[in-house]
């Protein structure tokens, strides 16, 4: 099978598709990947690493796209991708089509496109696995966005995270439990700041609480626990998710306007449509704006911050779904 690996086009998306070593998993198993020029530069990948893996470099992504039978992408088509559909392809991606525009699904039908979105696939036990590793990086990195935002000269409240000996660390409140909700609060509690995760589900608390030994709190997340603890939150961040849907609205612009003047609410839900009213996607290249005086990071492809690790974490999940299309 012929598989394509174009370059992200998506303003700093900085991931890729595939890395070396997952395109030599494919040619060993006999296929063949055609790699655009410069498709992993940015992670820190050059075309040469490609070519010992058994790729062959393309020189445009119309070849890219034009040569595949399956295409590995990251980051979901654009407008102008849409055009370099080939009839009956297969298109691996991140799609979020609940939040995505309309031309893209009407791209698919008119293309024929088999379109399989990698935040969608899940195992017998309920995991997302390809979902899983992106989650996993986002929650980790979340502590160091948090930390750069709360400084005074980004216009943050001048709280530390860890706080230092007399002096309480910052108040970090997590809504959901999942995947990301989790890796945030082992990050958040790493670097020692307080931690609240607000969950929907009971068993998922008190499977929280054994994980971290009683060093969080949980916290049922009824309407009005969430607006208790948005209230005192230093940082305030967005975990939710519901497969296949739109991330529902569980923080009021009501509640922000009780959050304290530069405090930050990371939305790493706006993905799926965001999980607080006064979120609205931003950039790499602009990440932040501030809403009723709160400072809000909705950066969806965040995780592009730590390409390299980002694009392995992703190849490694993805790829036996790659090799089974195969």
């Amino acid at each position: 099978m012929e598989f394509g690996v174009p370059r992200e086009v998506r303003d700093r998306e900085r991931r890729v598709g595939l890395t070396p070593a997952g395109v030599l998993s494919l040619t060993r198993a006999g296929h063949t990947v055609y790699v655009e020029r410069d498709a992993g530069s940015e992670a820190d990948f050059d075309d040469e690493e490609y070519r010992r893996a058994g790729a062959q470099i393309v020189y445009t992504a119309a070849e890219a796209w034009g040569r595949a039978d399956v295409v590995a992408k990251v980051a979901r088509p654009t407008a102008d991708e849409h055009a370099l559909f080939r009839p009956g392809q297969t298109l691996f991606s991140f799609l979020y089509l609940p939040v995505a525009s309309a031309d893209l699904f009407q791209a698919c039908q008119e293309a024929s496109i088999t379109a399989i979105a990698y935040e969608m696939i899940q195992e017998d036990d309920g995991r997302l696995p390809v979902l899983l590793p992106t989650s996993e990086v986002a929650g980790r990195l979340a502590p160091v966005i948090a930390g750069r935002l709360l400084m005074n000269d980004r216009g943050g409240r001048g709280v530390l995270l860890s706080g230092v000996p007399g002096v309480p660390p910052a108040a970090v409140v997590i809504l959901g439990g999942g995947v990301l909700g989790s890796n945030a609060a082992r990050a958040f509690r790493g670097v020692g700041a307080q931690v609240t995760i607000l969950d929907r589900d009971l068993r998922r608390l008190q499977y929280l609480d054994d994980l971290f030994g009683g060093q969080v709190t949980t916290t049922i997340a009824y309407n009005y626990n969430i607006r208790r603890a948005v209230a005192f939150a230093d940082v305030l961040i967005g975990a939710v998710h519901l497969r296949g849907e739109r991330a529902p609205v569980i923080v009021s612009k009501e509640m922000v306007q009780g959050m304290r003047d530069g405090s930050v609410i990371i939305d790493l839900s706006i993905n799926s449509g965001g999980c607080v009213e006064t979120s609205r996607p931003t950039s790499l290249r602009y990440p932040t704006y501030v809403s009723e005086g709160v400072i809000h990071y909705c950066v969806p492809n965040m995780t592009a911050l730590v390409a390299r690790t980002a694009s392995y974490a992703h190849t490694n999940a993805a790829l036996p779904y790659l090799r089974a299309i195969g």
